[in-house]
């Protein structure tokens, strides 16, 4: 006799739930992001896996902004009230349905491979793409995927509504190259340079409200990601040895070649971990709304610059549930795999926390 398990046994459900969940972290380039401290840059809010409800309210408390009182002072009376932000987060379904012909058919004998297998991986790689679209959607504030279309809507925007870069008196979360103030007035040389990553990380430390770096290696850094035509830009516009400098990895103090968030990494500079993703998304027009599909927006990355949740009942670790389903006297076989999940960008008091969006034409 022989061990074998059937279509969603208990046990082929918990492997590949498992199996998804492994493939989803070795292969999602924002995996190293995630983490269940508020130090991380995707901080994970675990209120939803351990209870019910569908939304979770997070708090900021801001710095102190007293002078402090001397010796010759009166303490007793003059106390400096905390000063907190609130921001939320919803959670819904989002279902990968997958389907082929089954095994009892001619077609999964036509075939040099596993037509159930396939279902497993391409619903793992769909998830793999989802999450990192719906990041980058946030971050960038890419707002024209809030409206429902063939490629937009809630299934792209984590269930909670994209928005543009915000920030406050004092404050600086979106830069443009050149001299434009707008997406839309970028024209073709105004292209990503590095000044604009020191402009960015200038900004980005400056004020009551600057973004927080996150410790790698105990030292403190942002995460910079840029688009593919913009690392290109960088690559020309850059002098041979000042582009020897951010690729040769030479980090004081950091073993970056076990540090996740240098893996894949292009390069540093000013502090910045320099990442390319296809997924950095295009401009949006400051007066329609609209895709400026010739723009890109690099984004500069802190602490808890995003949230993400997940729900509870029927999940295990992985976060997944997995079921298959035979039709059609069991000709036709549909894998589905879905989560109770949100994501979104952390904004307080009207304000982005932790992102800082750079705006730069994709040129000739």
């Amino acid at each position: 006799m022989f061990t074998s398990f059937g279509l969603n046994d208990s046990e082929t459900v918990k492997l590949w739930e498992k199996m998804l969940h492994k493939a989803e972290r070795e292969t999602l380039d924002i995996a190293p992001l995630m983490g269940k401290s508020d130090k991380a840059i995707i901080h994970i809010k675990e209120e939803t896996e351990k209870g019910a409800g569908d939304r979770v309210t997070f708090t900021l408390r801001t710095r102190l902004t007293q002078k402090g009182i001397i010796s010759s002072g009166t303490v007793e009376g003059n106390a400096e009230s905390l000063s907190t932000y609130t921001d939320n987060i919803l959670i819904d379904e989002l279902w990968c349905n997958v389907g082929s012909k089954s095994q009892f058919t001619i077609d999964a004998q036509r075939v040099p491979f596993n037509l159930r297998q396939e279902c497993k991986n391409a619903a793992s790689d769909w998830w793999v793409e989802r999450k990192a679209v719906t990041f980058f959607n946030h971050v960038c504030g890419n707002t024209p995927m809030n409206t429902d279309g063939a490629t937009s809507g809630t299934q792209y925007i984590g269930n909670n509504t994209v928005t543009a870069p915000a920030s406050g008196t004092g404050l600086t979360r979106h830069i443009w190259g050149g001299t434009a103030g707008d997406d839309q007035s970028l024209s073709n040389t105004d292209l990503f340079i590095l000044s604009l990553i020191d402009k960015a990380v200038e900004a980005a430390r400056t004020g009551n409200r600057m973004l927080s770096p996150v410790q790698v290696g105990g030292q403190q850094k942002y995460i910079l990601y840029i688009s593919e035509r913009q690392a290109r830009q960088l690559r020309t516009t850059t002098t041979t040895g000042g582009w020897q400098d951010i690729i040769k990895f030479a980090f004081s103090g950091v073993d970056w070649k076990k540090n996740p968030l240098y893996s894949g990494a292009l390069g540093e500079y000013n502090r910045c971990i320099l990442r390319v993703s296809q997924d950095v998304t295009t401009g949006v027009h400051g007066s329609t709304g609209a895709a400026e599909t010739d723009v890109h927006r690099a984004v500069l990355l802190g602490r808890q610059a995003a949230v993400a949740a997940f729900g509870r009942k029927g999940y295990g670790p992985s976060k997944y549930h997995w079921n298959e389903e035979l039709k059609d006297h069991k000709r036709k076989l549909e894998v589905s795999a879905h989560q109770i999940w949100g994501l979104k960008k952390a904004v307080f008091n009207s304000v982005d926390h932790g992102t800082l969006v750079i705006s730069t034409h994709d040129g000739s």
